[in-house]
């Protein structure tokens, strides 16, 4: 009889001997994945080196395997060999010896893959790469419920999927939501009081959008998507002279209601258009919001990563692509190639900085000081790729063009001017013609996810094979055609159109299309400054410095002038004019998940986390704002406690106190300060939610 510790020792000595015994291969849960991770990125749907693909099983057995056969099966013969240019995969390290016998034993086995497995389609059918078209309005079974052509879509898919639609939000709610949605600030006694008698939403809306809170509003939501900050970051952080026009620029856009498409033309190519002007100018800001190194180890390396930036900006900004993935070799999981990311790379390589050493500059137009690019000539520099990102590795030369997937043809590029090469103007004039199929449908999608918390495609940034599919693709066509056609690229119509449906007036909840959200912490901290009293709505201009703790600075060589506070009535203005340095973020916006200053910022973070309640409870903004909360009942009430807890209520909520919570406040006031209420309300939850 074998003994136990003898038997153990003989079965580990015959797994130490043949660790290369594979039994029962399974395709879709061994080899796939290891094809799938070695194999597919050359040879898959999107890229096939030597017309070869490898990402679905019966394109293997017509190509390199023969089931049983693992000396005449080439995809073994090239992974073992030792030849480097023949051996695959080319780069990296080899496979395994492992995975080579997982290889090896499966074709041995027969090399079985499923019948029914689907073969990946190719690039060119993606969803957004095809052609904008006007989806017919579905019919609906339901004729009642909706209010136009979006909920036709949504109710269409609800019924078609067994779901109910959701019951509309309360009046108090829905005047709360859009208040928020559309300025930002929640509304005044007199304006809920007008509500409640006239009912009417719609001119609500209307009403909303003329105001110039609006775009103080949305501007914020481009901001992050451009990357906007007022300071360079690296280590000397110095600030953007004059950056700020660029702010005013895209507020005053979106309250003029500007056409999306000549938002585009401007901020790409404002300095090449026939009609240039000091406005148009300041807009192609956008070039040249990204971070700077004012003292680079590398200065030609550094050179092609200011054009990164500014080519991977303006990839995920206005086409939803990450371009800036090809900067160094061909797109590993889009059909994006080296050579259309530095065809990109050409069109804004004759841009020049300007700036004296380390010390920025700006240009000037018609006595305006604007911080912007320029190119000093209308010659192009050449441009190469550069083989595998590296400067001074020079490959083939490219001419300005878009990404081949999007055309089935270039577009043709102007001719220089006497001042410019009008790259950059024949780029953006074919990132808004009908022959571009994402400019459209990437910005619909952006404002479709500010006004219910999540887009129709999630990933705002990535339209590509890599992003989430569209929720419903007909819709979004949809919206896209009629945001182009019937709207005329205006921001406006599509806020109306969204916010006069029924959908959007649905209530919250899993099944409806809105979403729970925390108000981002620019809103949070306007509406504690509006319900305090103490809102400055001074407009544009240079940023102002709030007051940050001393605690903050002390890490800093130069704490003393690194910020310099504003007096509190300047820095009680709107959170969109507060200075964003990116090496020293306001602590409160930083904890409230500020967003990203470096890279494009598609949608915020939303954390929860213990310092954002000790910032909001204990912090000294909140506590001057719940004194000034607190005075300004007693200016309106006087020492009534109840009368006090109703207005608090209503200024704050936007609704009457229930009776449990009137009883409750009421004795809390007994032994507590007016003050201590005043940071409670400030402190809700729905106070820090839209609804």
């Amino acid at each position: 009889m074998n003994h136990p510790i003898i038997l153990s020792c003989t079965l580990l000595s015959a797994v130490l001997l043949f660790p290369l015994m594979v039994l029962g291969v399974d395709y879709e849960k061994e080899i796939k994945p290891l094809l799938l991770e070695r194999c597919v990125v050359c040879h898959g749907s999107g890229k096939q080196e030597g017309d070869l693909r490898l990402d679905a099983g019966s394109l293997i057995l017509e190509s390199v395997v023969v089931p049983g056969e693992i000396e005449q099966s080439e995809l073994i013969s090239r992974v073992v060999s030792l030849d480097e240019d023949s051996r695959m995969p080319p780069e990296g390290a080899r496979l395994s010896e492992r995975q080579i016998e997982l290889l090896r034993s499966w074709i041995d086995d027969g090399a079985i893959v499923p019948k029914d497995e689907v073969i990946p389609r190719p690039p060119s059918e993606h969803w957004s790469f095809q052609p904008i078209r006007q989806s017919a309005i579905p019919k609906v079974k339901d004729k009642t419920w909706g209010r136009n052509e979006i909920d036709a879509f949504v109710l269409a898919k609800l019924e078609s999927e067994g779901f109910s639609t959701q019951p509309q939000a309360s009046q108090n709610d829905l005047l709360r939501r859009v208040y928020l949605d559309l300025i930002g600030l929640p509304p005044s006694i007199k304006e809920q009081s007008d509500f409640s008698k006239s009912g009417d939403l719609d001119r609500v809306i209307t009403d909303l959008l003329s105001r110039p809170e609006y775009g103080e509003r949305w501007a914020r939501h481009w901001l992050d998507v451009v990357r906007y900050a007022d300071s360079n970051g690296y280590e000397r952080d110095a600030e953007k002279p004059f950056v700020w026009r660029y702010r005013d620029y895209v507020i005053n856009a979106l309250n003029n209601d500007k056409p999306f498409d000549r938002f585009v033309l401007e901020q790409l190519a404002g300095d090449e258009l026939p009609d240039r002007s000091v406005e148009t100018q300041i807009a192609t800001g956008f070039l040249r919001l990204g971070h700077w190194d004012d003292e680079p180890a590398d200065p030609l390396a550094d050179r092609y990563d200011q054009l990164d930036d500014i080519v991977s900006t303006t990839g995920q900004a206005f086409l939803g692509l990450t371009i800036g993935c090809a900067r160094c070799h061909d797109h590993k999981f889009e059909p994006l190639s080296s050579s259309d990311y530095y065809s990109l790379v050409a069109v804004f390589n004759p841009l020049e900085r300007p700036r004296k050493g380390r010390t920025e500059q700006t240009v000037t137009v018609d006595d305006t000081e604007i911080y912007a690019w320029r190119e000093p000539s209308a010659k192009a520099p050449p441009t190469h790729i550069l083989k595998r990102g590296s400067p001074t590795n020079l490959g083939d030369r490219v001419e300005p063009a878009v990404p081949a997937i999007l055309v089935h043809k270039q577009p043709s590029f102007p001719e220089p001017s006497s001042t410019t090469t009008q790259r950059r103007l024949g780029l953006a004039q074919w990132m808004v013609s009908d022959s571009n199929p994402l400019t459209a449908r990437v910005i619909v999608n952006r404002v479709w996810q500010q006004h219910f918390g999540q887009g129709l495609v999630n990933t705002a940034n990535d339209f590509g094979i890599m992003g989430a599919p569209p929720s419903d693709p007909e819709l979004l066509d949809w919206l896209a055609h009629w945001f182009m056609h019937d709207a005329n690229w205006s921001m406006k119509k599509l806020h109306t159109l969204i916010l006069e449906s029924r959908t959007w007036r649905m209530v919250k909840s899993q099944e409806s299309m809105m979403r729970y959200r925390r108000l981002e912490v620019e809103a949070i901290r306007d509406s504690m400054l509006f319900v305090s009293g103490q809102l400055n709505r001074k407009q544009f201009g240079p940023a102002m410095k709030p007051r940050i703790p001393v605690a903050v600075l002390e890490a800093n060589s130069d704490k003393e002038k690194i910020w310099q506070a504003s007096d509190e009535r300047e820095a009680s203005r709107r959170s969109i004019y507060v200075f964003i340095k990116r090496g020293l973020i306001v602590p409160m916006f930083e904890t409230l998940d500020l967003a990203d200053t470096v890279s494009s910022c598609p949608q915020r973070q939303i954390t929860t986390v213990a310092t954002q309640a000790l910032s909001l409870f204990n912090g000294e903004f909140t506590q001057r704002q719940a004194r000034y909360f607190a005075a300004k009942l007693r200016d309106e009430v006087g020492e009534d406690s109840q009368k006090q807890v109703q207005l608090a209520w209503q200024t704050a909520l936007c609704r009457e106190p229930t009776s449990i919570e009137l009883k409750q406040m009421t004795e809390f006031l007994e032994n507590e300060s007016l003050e201590e209420l005043c940071r409670v309300i400030l402190n809700l939850n729905e106070f820090v939610y839209p609804e």
